[in-house]
């Protein structure tokens, strides 16, 4: 189970991470949430889905490393297979938290259950005086990208909802030794949809910042096959 932490030099001082990628550190996940403002980068590489969550009616984007639980087809001997790792995974076993007092500030916490923890090898949190670690300074850094992302991401989903852009996938993957991968429960992009829209609709789009978003999103369906090939590897291999 988590054992989330407020971090501290006091506390953490001589707390080093392991920021090798492997299943072993908690890298073999079929998805993780991504946010819009990185979906340039995302799509480089993965396929970018939606889901939504039927109780509250939220939707999350997600990158795809894969197609079945426990599944990251990016993962090889020499480490993640890819130019791009998604904040949410490369910022672990950091996250933000609230601060103790309940108030609006976040604060960097760390999962000191975490794989990702060791006290003999990785990397150091603080240097010897309690200052930051160039890595933690990077790290913070990205963790304020991702809060940053995950707050205006509300805006985003809000404008696929309005204008009705997004579209259940059920996607059947033949493989080589012919057995069937099934995608189901997501959405993508609805770009019949998008093209039908009028001046004032992508106008919306447009002045919110959102275009560019569902563009990358849209392309980012190019690494389909390129994920199915992943997987016909890894049968080849066995």
């Amino acid at each position: 189970m988590p054992d989330h932490a407020i971090l501290t030099a006091a506390m953490h001082g001589e707390t080093r991470v392991r920021h090798d990628r492997g299943a072993a550190f908690g890298d073999a996940v079929m998805s993780c949430l991504i946010v819009p403002d990185e979906f340039r980068r995302v799509q480089s590489d993965y396929l970018i889905l939606f889901r939504r969550n039927v109780e509250d009616g939220s939707t999350a984007a997600l990158a795809m490393f894969g197609f079945e639980n426990g599944e990251n087809l990016y993962l090889s001997a020499g480490g993640w297979d890819a130019r791009y790792i998604p904040l949410a995974m490369d910022i672990q076993p950091l996250l933000i938290g609230g601060s103790p007092a309940g108030g609006e500030g976040a604060q960097v916490h760390i999962d000191m259950a975490s794989p990702r923890i060791a006290t003999t090898d990785g990397v150091r949190l603080f240097e010897d005086d309690g200052a930051p670690s160039a890595f933690l300074e990077d790290r913070i850094e990205k963790l304020g990208a991702l809060d940053t992302g995950y707050r205006a991401s509300v805006a985003f989903f809000a404008a696929l909802d309005r204008h009705d852009l997004l579209e259940p996938l059920m996607l059947e993957v033949p493989l080589d030794d012919g057995s069937i991968n099934n995608l189901v429960g997501f959405h993508v992009i609805d770009e019949d949809r998008l093209r039908g829209l009028d001046a004032m609709a992508l106008g919306d789009l447009h002045q919110g910042g959102h275009l560019i978003p569902i563009f990358m999103a849209l392309a980012s369906q190019g690494n389909l096959p390129r994920l199915i090939a992943r997987k016909n590897q890894t049968l080849g291999s066995d």
